[in-house]
């Protein structure tokens, strides 16, 4: 269960040890599942990034052939257009539900 208060450290001020998640991939490891430990509080209280203890962060999983396929699979189904479905080149955009040509809001050239 994680604590109700964790000590907090001003931007660029954490002890040397804790690192954010973007931080620790960096680094190739991750969290592990392990409650943050601190948290980093900048732009006056309003934006704050969790800490994470490097000692108990494991390393990173690799990214199999199966997982590969699986993502390159979601891409796709993100860029294909349900109305004509053709590969738009792009994601399409959750507000038009459509690539631009279907949706009629096509900016002319």
């Amino acid at each position: 269960m994680r604590a109700l208060t964790l000590p907090t450290y001003r931007y660029r001020l954490a002890p040397a040890g804790l690192m954010t998640r973007r931080q620790l991939r960096a680094i190739g490891l991750r969290p592990g599942g392990h409650d943050p430990v601190g948290e980093i509080r900048w732009r006056r209280g309003r934006r704050t990034a969790y800490l994470y203890d490097v000692a108990t962060a494991a390393p990173v999983r690799p990214m199999t052939p199966g997982r590969a396929r699986a993502l390159a699979a979601a891409m796709l189904a993100r860029r294909t257009c349900p109305d004509c479905r053709r590969d738009a080149g792009y994601v399409i955009p959750r507000s038009l539900g459509c690539c631009w040509p279907c949706s009629g809001e096509a900016i002319a050239a």
